[in-house]
């Protein structure tokens, strides 16, 4: 018998429990985990480092980084924002930095520090963990929870699920009322064959890319790969872009603009240029763009000029053929790969079951959510682990106050 019983070890569930029992060292807590190891996710989360939130501490700047979630977070990042984040760590002797493109690691540079961080303190506050919990079912009585896992039975007055994407547990909560938007994947990789980027592997470019047919479209560095393209440009398109990309089975066309905002019609104008003030140079020697020599030479010759061709050489139609593929090249996508191990998923309880206040349910009183077991996910970045720690803060205000 437990005050509060917390389903599931992961980033979620400990800051949840850790922040209830701060507040109310008088409540007796669980974490039940199914399975051997704890926090599994956060070990490997940001290579390794555990990227621990993003230097954005505006609750209406950060909002805008959630393809799901974006209306239903700006009252609880009021509440507990990233700049929250940072002091909370900070007291709990873990000292935060900021890299250049905002993400945010602990100092040490390891994933083990937040988990030792985790560990330390609900040792500290008596919070009993308990693995290789597998849960069974889920029982509603008149003022108590019960919770059956393949060991025991539990019994608590407040429930709090922080599972992530686990199937059996929505079905579970299916089975009691709450409706589950469809998971599908979010963050992944584009497999593109395509004779323009064969052999360009790790090279990158700040590009555009739009889903053809589509307003679907996103800015970032993108990186070529082994498989296609990768880097955060096509997975923040693949975040947002979530739902529509299950629709298309993952075969669509993508068109990427390689000089991210400059227009077809400015680029004939910058090549005509080039073609005054370079006539007697070779066009596929050098970029005079900001992007890799090689990948630039790759798309003079993909517009039928050839490697010996000089600037003052070029015909209308190749300045042509060359403006469209440096602004509007196509690529056609046939399926997705995972990105490392971080695999996230859109989906899960829908939003308007639950009161963003408090993070808890609308259909059942004493039933708490937080992480990615409702339908909120972002982009790359340290955004999902944000959206953790606010949903644990608001559960452990609205049960330990």
């Amino acid at each position: 018998m437990y005050d509060v019983i917390i389903v599931g070890g992961g980033a979620a569930g400990f800051f949840t429990a850790i922040n209830i029992v701060e507040k109310n060292p008088k409540l007796k807590v669980a974490i039940l985990e199914r399975g051997k190891e704890v926090l599994s996710k956060v070990r490997v989360s940001g290579g390794g480092r555990c990227n621990v939130t993003h230097a954005c501490f505006v609750p209406n700047d950060l909002v805008k980084f959630y393809p799901r979630g974006e209306k239903e977070l700006r009252g609880p990042f009021h509440q507990f924002c990233s700049g929250d984040t940072i002091l909370w760590f900070e007291q709990h002797g873990v000292e935060l930095k900021i890299e250049e493109d905002g993400r945010m690691f602990p100092v040490s540079d390891s994933s083990q520090t937040i988990i030792d961080c985790f560990i330390n303190a609900t040792q500290k506050l008596k919070i009993d963990v308990l693995t290789g919990q597998s849960v069974q079912s889920i029982y509603k009585g008149n003022d108590y929870w019960k919770v059956e896992t393949n060991h025991q039975n539990f019994s608590c007055q407040q429930l709090v699920l922080t599972t992530g994407s686990n199937p059996k547990i929505w079905e579970m909560l299916t089975n009691i009322g709450h409706t589950i938007v469809p998971p599908v994947p979010s963050l992944f990789t584009f497999n593109i064959k395509d004779p323009r980027i064969k052999d360009l592997m790790g090279l990158s470019a700040f590009a555009k890319v739009k889903v053809k047919n589509s307003k679907l479209e996103a800015s970032g560095p993108l990186l070529i790969t082994h498989w296609g393209m990768s880097g955060p440009g096509i997975l923040r398109l693949s975040a947002w872009g979530a739902m529509e990309l299950f629709q298309k089975n993952y075969q669509f066309a993508i068109l990427v603009n390689w000089l991210n905002e400059a227009t077809f019609e400015e680029t004939i104008e910058t090549l005509k240029e080039l073609k005054l003030e370079h006539s007697k140079k070779v066009v596929a020697k050098k970029s005079p763009f900001e992007l890799p020599n090689r990948l630039w030479e790759s798309l003079v010759l993909a517009s039928q000029i050839s490697a010996e061709t000089k600037w003052a050489d070029l015909t209308k139609n190749q300045l042509t053929h060359l403006a469209d593929q440096l602004t509007n090249g196509e690529f056609q996508v046939n399926g997705k790969s995972t990105f490392k191990e971080e695999f996230v998923t859109a989906g899960g309880i829908d939003l308007k079951e639950i009161n963003f206040k408090t993070m808890e349910s609308k259909l059942h009183e004493n039933l708490y959510f937080a992480g990615e077991i409702v339908n909120i996910d972002a982009i790359t970045g340290g955004f999902n682990f944000q959206n953790a720690w606010t949903g644990g803060f608001l559960v452990a205000e609205a049960i330990g106050s």
